[in-house]
């Protein structure tokens, strides 16, 4: 067997195969002798029909296709092997030459693993940026804490502002008559969030309990209601209910009430605590996402369509997931949005393509780090999974898989290379302020990105790569 390989387009190499016509000849043979078995030939015992007979209840040149398939099929995995490459889908294959008595020719393209040439990930320009901790933002906490546990209490002595309880009743009219939706008895709302149409509750404004007022508006183009879209209404509009919230004074009973704290001074200097932990933590973060960013623009890798498309299958899962939390179906989605599944899939290719080169170059540069991930740390993160998800059939078959197996160790692999380039950072930066790794690799499979990949079956990009030419023949 003769094969010689070209490079192609988009991560792609083309295999040129050539096989001596003795082996197609054996391959016409053993079709014969396959056909003979399955196929009921009259006058004839199965297995026992000539091919001439076969070719007559089958049809002119059966046996030869079914030889040059066959043929085919284990010639491209002999030379996979041979050539020591890594397909990531089923080749396109063209026969070149398929006649017996001369040699076979076929050409096969077949997407590969992507060569990942990188450039400088080290020498980098900016430092961490740990946001300082002061008073204000302690200030800004307490008043959350405190609107957390405010109550309302009756409006007394002034009329409707914005951010009042509310309870209203209204009526709406076009052109005289009432429509569908634009009367209610009793509606609650909070003034200045404009749950209702825009610029509405701004005319409740300086309203008392009891005050009624009339006014016209005009609904926006984008109003979900199809048939009111610039449509031009009268509403009138009648207070019942005004309430505001009353926030407790920040003082040692409302800090005790938070909690075991002897006083406020006690409350602060907990929050301050936990504020300056959140910033060394988003500081480690952001560091870590701008040393991704800049090995990844500084690198030169060709992606292959089917990653890419893997990835905008998972993003597009990722979607579904998120409706699905909120409520919303993913036909109620497209509708609102008036987008087909193909438009989507258009808008999330450029960050589908930015996700998937990040993972392929953060996998390069562990390999250029010698960072590894030893089996038992990933048979550590099964167990953990089975503790957390146990309760998910499918997501644990994903996690128990090899594909499910190789998603935990490239995302270990390359959290640990990052944390590596950040930790050497810091010890060649003695003057900087440490800013210590405050979390495990455990948050790796919270991220709602494995159950999405659980969902269609990904592949880790980056897992290609600790994948063996036999391996992949044989799948």
């Amino acid at each position: 067997m003769n094969v010689t390989t070209t490079p192609a387009p988009k991560s792609s190499i083309q295999l040129e195969v050539e096989l001596p016509s003795e082996r197609l000849d054996r391959a016409v043979a053993e079709a014969t002798r396959r056909l003979a078995r399955r196929t009921r030939v009259p006058g004839f015992r199965p297995g026992k029909a000539p091919r001439v007979m076969l070719e007559r209840v089958l049809g002119p040149g059966t046996v030869l296709d079914e030889a040059v398939e066959q043929l085919v099929d284990s010639a491209f995995r002999e030379a996979v092997v041979e050539k020591e490459l890594v397909p990531l889908a089923n080749p396109e294959v063209e026969v070149v030459q398929a006649e017996e008595g001369k040699p076979l020719i076929f050409r096969a393209t077949v997407p590969v693993r992507p060569e990942v040439r990188l450039g400088d990930y080290r020498a980098f320009n900016f430092r961490p940026e740990i946001a300082p901790t002061d008073d204000a933002k302690v200030d800004q906490v307490i008043d959350e804490l405190r609107d957390g546990h405010a109550t309302l209490a009756p409006v007394e002595g002034r009329g409707a502002e914005t951010g009042d309880y509310a309870v209203i009743g209204f009526v709406g009219t076009r052109d005289g008559q009432p429509f569908e939706g634009g009367t209610a008895e009793r509606m609650p709302l909070v003034i200045g969030q404009e749950r209702l149409v825009p610029g509405f509750e701004e005319h409740l404004v300086g309203l008392g309990v009891g005050d009624a007022t009339e006014f016209d508006i005009t609904f926006p183009d984008e109003y979900p209601e199809e048939s009111l879209r610039g449509a031009q209404a009268h509403f009138s509009a009648t207070v019942r209910e005004l309430r505001e919230k009353v926030l407790p004074p920040a003082d040692d009973d409302f800090a005790r009430g938070m909690g075991d704290f002897a006083d406020l001074a006690a409350l602060r200097e907990d929050l301050r605590r936990r504020l300056e932990h959140n910033a060394l933590d988003h500081a480690r973060h952001d560091f870590a996402d701008r040393i991704i960013d800049y090995a990844t623009a500084n690198a030169t890798v060709e992606l292959p369509d089917i990653l890419v498309d893997q990835e905008v299958e998972v993003m597009h899962d990722e979607l579904r997931s998120a409706l699905g939390r909120q409520g919303i179906s993913p036909e109620a989605y497209a509708k609102a949005v008036d987008k087909t599944d193909a438009q989507l899939h258009e808008e999330f290719r450029p960050q589908a393509e930015q996700r998937v080169k990040v993972l392929l170059v953060l996998s390069k540069v562990a390999e250029a780090e010698g960072v590894t991930v030893p089996e038992s740390d990933v048979e550590a993160e099964v167990e953990r999974a089975r503790s957390r998800y146990g309760d998910q059939p499918r997501l644990m078959r994903y996690f128990e898989s090899e594909r499910g197996r190789n998603y935990i160790r490239s995302t270990l692999r390359r959290t640990r290379v990052v944390e590596k380039l950040i930790d050497e950072w810091l010890a060649e930066h003695p003057d900087h302020p440490p800013i210590p790794h405050l979390e495990d690799d455990a948050a790796l499979l919270d991220n709602s990105a494995a159950d999405s990949a659980a969902a269609v079956g990904a592949t880790d990009p980056a897992a290609v790569a600790a994948a063996s030419p036999d391996a992949s023949a044989a799948d």
